[in-house]
């Protein structure tokens, strides 16, 4: 396999393909829970650590998104929660279960949230505990993971549980173990796939939640794009409605 960007088209075109052609089911299942958690006034939570925050931003305050959505991230930890920011330094804080109970506790989650947890590996620390922590505050979970990836490396959960042991909904990213798609002669490998498959795994989800909305005959709380006239009126007045209970970034 060459090393170019015309044979990374091709490779990711493969995964994203095995994604559309494997997760329908689990993407309905996903989206009946979180139609069902909207339609009650409920919150979608999202949560990613390392690039797999970039699934959350996927998720939560982007034009064509739910607006009764809200993004967690670690660094909540110095901005809501008074930690020292150098609790962040050297980027092993996802590592670490220590925090993660603090995490959600500060995410201010009512009971009827559900939860949306973004990692390629799965394996870490701060995403087990804190997914483990979701459940035993009686939240629907749904996981975003390579199923390949972490049945290749041992958890570092002192559960020895990994993501995908703990979510009521698994969406496979298909992303392969070390998640980059062209191997180079000289060792390794380049070009990732996760943040691309679990952005349209993240997609076909609000579609199918926004045709279970319209079925029902709701009107989906969506954002329109701010760079648009009317845009922050609209969304504005849609955010009024979940005051103090979501925020677009940290």
């Amino acid at each position: 396999m060459s090393v170019d960007a015309n044979a990374y088209v091709e490779a990711l075109n493969k995964v994203l393909a095995t994604v559309t052609a494997t997760q329908g089911d689990n993407v309905a299942r996903a989206a009946d829970l979180i139609a069902a958690s909207l339609s009650a006034d409920g919150v979608l939570q999202v949560f990613g650590t390392g690039h797999s925050e970039a699934l959350a931003m996927e998720l939560a305050g982007r034009a064509g998104g739910f607006v009764p959505t809200n993004r967690v991230a670690l660094r909540d930890l110095v901005l809501l929660g008074g930690h020292d920011a150098a609790i962040l330094d050297g980027g092993l804080l996802e590592r670490d279960p220590a925090y993660a109970r603090e995490l959600y506790s500060l995410a201010g989650a009512a009971e009827g949230d559900v939860f949306v947890v973004a990692s390629q590996s799965g394996i870490n620390g701060s995403i087990v505990e804190f997914a483990l922590t979701v459940k035993e505050h009686g939240h629907p979970l749904i996981a975003i993971t390579s199923t390949d990836h972490s049945a290749r490396v041992p958890p570092r959960h002192p559960s020895g549980k990994r993501l995908l042991d703990i979510a009521d909904v698994v969406l496979d990213n298909c992303a392969p173990y070390g998640d980059a798609l062209l191997p180079m002669p000289t060792g390794g490998a380049v070009c990732a796939a996760s943040s691309i498959s679990a952005a349209l795994l993240a997609q076909m989800v609000v579609a199918e939640v926004v045709r279970r909305q319209l079925d029902g005959g709701e009107v989906p709380p969506v954002y329109l794009s701010a760079n648009v006239p009317e845009g922050d009126a609209h969304n504005n007045t849609l955010e009024s409605r979940y005051a103090g209970r979501i925020r677009r970034t940290a």
